[in-house]
């Protein structure tokens, strides 16, 4: 496989630290709102980019961190008079739920920030020990001027970066570039005990730690959205490297989505939750939208677009029906196989995947209608769209037991109440597989039967 190294900015083989395995690690989600369809992006490709890696017969450790301690968790505790970790709690599970729906496997491990601590302050003592870092009043910052060629994966300058839109102006900082490790808890703040005080870990520190943690001193492929490039994942590799070493051989960035064209924007009131989009067009048209598009294109997110992909993947699964009813069944492999395998190795080019895809669904179009039985076609089909995590079976209800699933939306209802999140967890996938779909809402749950 190749992969486009934002590092080098260029396409690499794919070697692995370690043959036979390979470590990835993807940033996740601040846990204080529900995901919206950008948020959404880097889940579906690095998901996807996992799945191939493991049909080429690599074992993938996959990290993913969740971010439960941040200012914007706190105001919205605050707001709703709850403790912090009750609004993480619902949050890490309501991801899951959206990521579930998107058909993403779950990772390998999940840490927290608030279960790393202690390896959190141990780290920040040996930047300061090795004077990597510095302590003002409770508060430690990294030297960015200490570290090796800062600015190497933005290709940004550290002479270059003067205080502006992404560097705090800050007296206590010795460079404007400086970032923080630790800051001082405010009155009535979550904290923690520190050699500097009471306070809690800064952001960028939180990455490093884990992924050393869950996967070891140099990571395979380390994945987001490019809006983390800078600062986020540059100050990852300048504390992380900081005693030296290589903390990741191959970084990979998607691009951003766009509403209409331009960039999406909470202030303009056009970031369109997976949630709400979900109950308007079904999560498995999301995961095939965002994945027809490279990763590294950016992708416009309109209802004429989303239009042209709804129909697209009706005419897969209609092309599925037709194979299955026609009794096409069996073993074999089309020239579409190769095809979409060799668009998967090219940096997990999905959009021309895609069309390997659309290319056999011509092909078996016009095989069924002239009784050219192959059933390769429908091997291949499946083997494709499960590749790419895409959702095909239509459902089949034929009967529908009404209060059954009134019945067990009470029943997860009520286990959300109690924090039951694994009883809720669980019955939000019974009714998965009965074929009903829900949505929380102001006004309580709302169902509807999917037709995936």
């Amino acid at each position: 496989m190749k992969i486009f190294n934002t590092l080098t900015r260029q396409k690499e083989d794919f070697v692995p630290v370690n043959a036979g395995k390979v470590g990835i690690y993807v940033c996740g989600p601040t846990t204080y709102n529900f995901i919206h369809v950008g948020n959404a992006r880097p889940y579906v490709v690095f998901d996807t980019l996992r799945r191939y890696l493991a049909f080429s017969g690599l074992d993938v450790n996959f990290v993913q961190n969740f971010t439960d301690i941040d200012d914007k968790i706190i105001n919205k505790a605050n707001e709703e008079g709850l403790d912090y970790l009750d609004i993480a709690d619902l949050y890490v599970y309501e991801f899951l739920a959206d990521t579930d729906g998107l058909n993403v496997q779950r990772a390998t491990h999940y840490p927290r920030v608030t279960e790393e601590i202690d390896g959190i302050i141990s780290l920040l003592r040996d930047l300061i020990d090795k004077n990597f870092a510095y302590e003002v009043a409770g508060t430690v910052y990294f030297n960015a001027t200490k570290a090796d060629k800062y600015g190497k994966l933005s290709k940004k300058n550290i002479e270059d970066l003067e205080a502006g839109a992404r560097v705090d102006i800050n007296p206590d900082k010795r460079h404007p570039s400086d970032f923080v490790l630790w800051k001082v808890a405010k009155a009535d703040e979550p904290s923690w005990d520190s050699p500097w005080g009471h306070g809690r870990p800064g952001w960028h520190i939180e990455c490093s730690v884990m992924a050393r943690k869950y996967i070891g001193e140099t990571v395979d492929i380390h994945g987001g959205g490019v809006d983390l490039m800078f600062p986020h994942h540059e100050n990852e590799i300048a504390q992380s490297e900081a005693e030296g070493g290589n903390f990741v051989n191959y970084w990979m960035h998607n691009e951003m989505l766009l509403i209409n064209s331009q960039k999406m924007s909470k202030s303009e009131g056009d970031l369109f939750l997976v949630r709400d989009f979900a109950q308007k067009y079904g999560y498995p048209l999301l995961r095939f939208f965002l994945l027809s598009v490279h990763y590294r294109s950016p992708l416009n997110f309109s209802e004429e677009l989303l239009d042209a992909t709804n129909a697209g993947l009706a005419r897969i699964k209609e092309c599925r029906r037709n194979l299955l009813d026609a009794g096409w069944t069996g073993e074999g492999e089309t020239q579409h196989r190769q095809a979409f395998l060799s668009a998967l190795a090219d940096d997990l080019n999905t959009a021309n995947a895609i069309t390997a895809i659309f290319d056999l669904v011509k092909d078996a179009n016009i095989a069924l209608r002239e009784n050219a039985v192959q059933s390769a076609f429908l091997v291949d089909l499946d083997f494709m769209c499960d590749l790419l995590g895409l959702q095909l079976d239509d459902m089949n209800i034929s009967e529908i037991d009404v209060s059954e699933i009134e019945s067990l939306i009470v029943q997860r209802d009520e286990a959300k109440k109690v924090k039951d999140w694994a009883l809720a967890d669980e019955i939000r996938n019974r009714l998965a597989d009965m074929g009903v779909e829900i949505k929380d809402t102001r006004e309580g749950t709302k169902w509807h039967l999917t037709k995936v």
